[in-house]
């Protein structure tokens, strides 16, 4: 991993610094100790040294940017280190995002844990003492596959597809903030959503499962398999978003705005190649649901973040690249919210599969296709 550029914490300084010019371009090769910026304070300039050695890269500072202590602006890479930027920043986030979730040196001595279990610390609640809501829905044998739902959805539309897997798999679901039974702290960026569920893994005592998401769940579960601090032993991507810019705004905003049952069954039915395999319970459920109040708010600020004017402001590929478990993307061929091409393109060790007659529910409905890869990526992640 390439090394941050960071402003440096100095006693006596200002809160802020102007940045004032890099002494270095980008893709240059530096040296550590050479003179890499310079910052101004109170009439003062000084030259920042570079951390390592290396390649610069993703400068992200400018002349005149006010910046506090610790502010990442660049990266060192290796001379041959694949980099991208986006990738970086995320894990940059992940990073201060998870920081609290560290044990302090004065926590008491931890239990001990068995195997794909972590040690059991005094881990925080989620960001903003939010707890996310998780159930465990099955109890079997060795490290856990860890479940993530999609946008608008929650834990419990698992339930029909972990019935099908081997009795010996362990299943642990997690509703995401301002879905299900979780509360919502504010956070709809990809970074917030993805810290939230490792800080519920860590409350769990996890720090190794095999992840599978849902669409939004899918772009989750990438970024937590590429976070620092988490070990993933496989990745299951169902309908994932992140893979390309399309997505179906009207969904969205249909979904959102419906407040009966009249007004909310078309737009589900838009989730299926076949109205027939969503019965009208759900509809209910997620009517009953938002009687509680404060979802569609939640729900709403994350399409605003991630799904802005219809189209996707987030990107997985990077993270998949970045990637060294056995991972499978499953698509429906008729999926209407997020274009099944877009999974087109991915790196040749992903597994892609294309199920015909299938939208965007593959879990829904294709659970015995979706069950069996799922059981196999599994087998192969051990």
């Amino acid at each position: 991993m390439a090394t941050e550029v960071t402003l440096p914490r100095s006693d006596g300084d200002a809160a802020t610094r102007a940045f004032s010019r890099w002494l270095a371009g980008e893709g240059e090769r530096v040296r550590e100790g050479q003179a890499l910026f310079e910052v101004e304070a109170g009439g003062a300039t000084n030259a920042i040294a570079a951390p390592a050695s290396g390649v610069l890269r993703g400068l992200r500072a400018k002349a005149g940017d006010a910046l506090s202590a610790g502010a990442t602006v660049a990266w060192i890479a290796g001379e041959e280190e694949p980099f991208d930027a986006d990738l970086q920043a995320l894990a940059g986030e992940l990073r201060a995002l998870l920081a609290p979730v560290a044990p302090t040196a004065e926590a008491e001595a931890p239990e001990r844990a068995p195997p794909g279990r972590a040690p059991v610390t005094v881990a925080p609640p989620a960001a903003g003492g939010a707890r996310l809501h998780r159930v465990w829905l099955n109890r079997g044998e060795g490290a856990p596959i860890v479940f993530i739902h999609g946008f608008g959805a929650d834990l419990n539309g698992w339930r029909p597809l972990v019935g099908r897997l081997p009795e010996t798999c362990s299943a642990l679901a997690f509703d995401l903030p301002g879905h299900g039974a979780s509360p919502f702290t504010g956070e709809a960026s990809l970074a917030a959503l993805t810290a939230a569920v490792a800080t519920g893994l860590a409350e769990e005592g996890l720090a190794t499962a095999h992840l599978v998401g849902h669409s939004l769940g899918g772009a989750v579960a990438a970024a937590l398999a590429a976070a620092p601090g988490f070990h993933a032993l496989s990745l299951g991507l169902i309908a994932p978003a992140g893979l390309g810019p399309e997505v179906n705004g009207a969904f969205v905003a249909g979904f959102l705005r419906a407040r009966s049952e009249a007004s909310l069954t078309p737009w589900m039915r838009a989730l299926v190649a076949d109205p027939a395999a969503l019965g009208p319970a759900l509809v209910k459920t997620i009517l009953r649901q938002r009687e509680s109040g404060g979802l569609v708010e939640a729900q709403t600020r994350v399409a605003e973040i991630l799904f802005p004017d219809g189209a996707q402001a987030i990107d997985i590929r990077p993270l998949l690249t970045a990637i060294a478990v056995p991972a499978k993307v499953i698509v429906g061929v008729e999926d209407r919210i997020l274009p099944a091409r877009q999974a087109d393109g991915l790196d040749g060790l992903i597994a892609l599969h294309r199920l015909a007659r299938v939208g965007h529910m593959p879990h829904l409905e294709a659970r015995a296709e979706t069950a069996r890869l799922l059981a196999e990526l599994v087998r192969a992640g051990r």
